[in-house]
């Protein structure tokens, strides 16, 4: 039991990976907000395009969030960052994860959103032209903010999902929570630092984790 608690619950090692730790905690929350800001932008403006109903532009709204959706996020991130340099284009490990893990959350964004302007009466759409507004102010106006209501708990289930992937940017060499974790821990040959990244990523996602559990209840869904 000693050896255990030496190995994961180490006070000695714990006071040495905090600074370092802490670091890492602020790059992943700064991360996290810009990849959610990223994604919902995408998300949001895909599936107003998609909405115009005009069919080459919905077929590649299609297609966007089929693929990006089916190909693993590690995946992505790799092939750009070390990608794009033989095209010019040099990017941070930062920037890379940050621009695809918000388009892979765009890609699903873009779905949930859809979902919810489906689910809104055509007859709504029509009204609201009818009283001379165009296509967007109908959107702005009438459409979007009852659909955004709806898709607040699926939405706030995915970002949740693309906050854990964010750990995936540390495989680029950013100094993320779990980059920061894994390097602390092969310096001072103990696994203590692991065990406390784990407690950081449960305190910054159980917020959002009960916030979506909350909505849901108030929607009735769960």
């Amino acid at each position: 039991m000693q050896d255990f608690l030496d190995q994961f619950f180490n006070l000695a090692i714990m006071r040495q990976a905090l600074p370092d730790l802490a670091g890492g905690f602020l790059r992943t929350l700064l991360l996290s907000a810009v990849v959610t800001l990223v994604g919902v932008s995408v998300g949001l403006a895909l599936s107003v395009v998609r909405a115009m109903r005009v069919p080459a532009l919905s077929f590649f709204v299609r297609a966007y969030a089929d693929v990006i959706r089916a190909l693993p996020p590690l995946v992505i991130i790799i092939l750009c960052f070390f990608g794009l340099p033989y095209l010019g284009v040099r990017l941070s490990g930062f920037t890379v994860s940050s621009l695809v893990l918000g388009l892979i959350l765009g890609a699903f964004a873009e779905e949930i959103f859809w979902s919810g302007i489906k689910s809104i009466p055509k007859g709504q759409m029509e009204a609201a032209r009818s009283t001379g507004l165009g296509f967007m102010g109908a959107m702005s106006y009438v459409i979007l903010p009852q659909a955004i209501r709806m898709t607040v708990p699926p939405l706030t289930s995915r970002i949740i999902a693309t906050m854990k992937n964010t750990a995936l940017a540390a495989t680029v060499a950013t100094p993320d929570l779990l980059g920061m974790a894994l390097t602390v821990q092969g310096k001072l040959a103990n696994t203590t630092p692991l065990l406390m990244a784990a407690v950081a990523y449960l305190l910054m996602i159980y917020p959002l984790v009960m916030l979506s559990r909350r909505l849901e209840r108030r929607r009735g869904w769960a």
